[in-house]
């Protein structure tokens, strides 16, 4: 299948592990293309409007872009502008359309006691979505999980995006 842009949403604290990422699978092995946000929005977009935000994360990120990646680590749960994301992502109008969803943990040695950010387990709950480890060597499992992805995007029914925005980060 044709090489697909990916959004990458993560917390930005894990900016060293998620540009490790991006540069192996994205730069060295042309998995795909990334965008990606490189700083907090607090920085970016000066609004507290969830509206406003998401469509400018839409617009700016989303909008050519056919798949989400979710890299998890143990605080991207608590995110409100990973919340954001994976809502805009889950979004179809008529400016803007619905993109595939995946969640991948970090490394971590404890991804059995990370935290899934809830609107991401809405989804892989309702079969939209699907969640793996950091992929190993070879990397031709994470191409797949792209296209699978991408294949899912055209299924709106099991969409799950009805939980209530983030106003605020979490605790």
């Amino acid at each position: 299948m044709a090489k697909h842009k990916v959004f990458i949403s993560h917390y930005h604290a894990d900016a060293n592990a998620v540009n490790e990422f991006v540069n192996k699978f994205a730069n060295e092995e042309k998995i795909f293309t990334a965008k990606i946000v490189g700083d907090d929005y607090d920085t970016t977009i000066d609004s507290d409007d969830p509206e406003y935000i998401m469509r400018r994360i839409r617009e700016d990120y989303l909008t050519d872009s056919t798949v989400t990646i979710v890299l998890i680590g143990s605080e991207t749960y608590k995110r409100k502008y990973v919340d954001w994301e994976i809502a805009s992502t889950l979004r179809n109008d008529s400016n803007n359309k619905r993109s595939g969803l995946i969640g991948i943990f970090l490394p971590n040695k404890n991804n059995r006691n990370t935290t899934v950010p809830e609107r991401l387990q809405d989804n892989i709950d309702s079969g939209y979505a699907k969640l793996y480890e950091y992929p190993t060597y070879p990397h031709l499992e994470l191409e797949k999980w792209i296209d699978k992805a991408y294949e899912q995007k055209e299924d709106g029914s099991k969409v799950d995006n009805s939980r209530k925005l983030y106003k605020y980060n979490r605790p």
